[in-house]
């Protein structure tokens, strides 16, 4: 399993933009083969900060979807992200 998680920051008052945009992202990457969860989400504290997770059954399955990325409307927004990928191991017999 594939695990995406950490952050982006985008310029003072884009945020809700950046997240209209990723809507429509979100809702395919939900339905898309290999993936467990996709969200992309406001911070609480931090006006500037969008939360990334993604879950996928594996590296494959993650690039068969991203194919080239963020779109160029939403790259524009981005300043910074901090956004790591693990692969997560089942969990050995007992």
């Amino acid at each position: 399993m594939i695990i995406v998680a950490g952050h982006l920051r985008v310029g003072t008052g884009d945020r809700e933009r950046f997240l209209t945009l990723s809507r429509e992202d979100i809702q395919l990457a939900r339905t898309a083969p290999g993936c467990h969860d996709f969200v992309v989400a406001t911070d609480p504290i931090d006006a500037e900060r969008v939360n990334v997770y993604e879950c996928w059954t594996d590296r494959a399955a993650m690039h068969a979807f991203r194919g080239g990325g963020p779109s160029d409307d939403l790259e524009t927004l981005i300043v910074s992200a901090d956004i790591g990928e693990f692969e997560v191991l089942p969990a050995p017999s007992l």
